[in-house]
């Protein structure tokens, strides 16, 4: 049996091992801060973040999880600047622990502190400028859903295009073949001419 090679010496692979996950570890994004639940109902809740400036952040995934262990939900978004999301489909008058991480291009953090936070019941209808104990806020939700800036520009967009396409084919469509001639559409001059060929 042929020797082992230097560099597989059990040791010095340990060494690169260590190496390579102490490095993974001093690239990973910081981790969010200020984690907290607002717009608090029956259904639904939001939560919100901050994150440590100077890192390259390219999305979050958020751990939620019933205290009493029946339901868990993780939630990942990556191409987003987004600090907020919004839990959907939750038990009324259940608690519930959620975790946010935030995913760079290293890797993702360690996750945040744990928030604990109850649904409230069917019945119970809070004033949207009071708040609970400690740092939760529990707000009204709003029933009609805002456009967010990036959905208008996506809808600018699109239209704008959509108007650039037409402007286009009603120009490619200014000459119409019938028969042997050719009609051309003279756009500055807002007439019709007849060319034969």
């Amino acid at each position: 049996m042929a020797p082992i090679p230097a560099y597989l010496n059990p040791a010095a692979v340990l060494v690169l091992v260590s190496c390579d996950l102490c490095l993974v570890r001093a690239n990973r994004p910081p981790s969010p801060v200020n984690v907290t639940v607002t717009q608090l109902k029956a259904n639904s809740a939001m939560v919100s973040w901050d994150v440590p400036e100077g890192d390259v952040i390219i999305g979050y995934a958020i751990s939620q999880q019933r205290q009493d262990g029946q339901m868990q939900r993780f939630i990942r978004e990556v191409n987003t600047t987004n600090r907020a999301c919004v839990l959907w489909d939750l038990a009324e008058d259940a608690d519930y622990i959620i975790q946010v991480q935030s995913i760079g291009l290293h890797g993702e953090s360690q996750a945040s502190k744990r928030v604990h936070f109850r649904t409230l019941k069917q019945s119970d209808r809070l004033p949207s400028n009071s708040s609970n104990q400690g740092d939760i806020t529990m707000e009204g939700l709003d029933k009609e859903r805002q456009l967010q800036t990036g959905e208008i520009i996506i809808i600018v967009v699109v239209l704008l295009m959509w108007a650039g396409e037409f402007l286009l084919r009603s120009l490619d469509l200014g000459r119409i073949v019938a028969g042997s001639q050719v009609f051309t559409w003279h756009v500055h001059k807002c007439c019709f001419s007849k060319i034969c060929l």
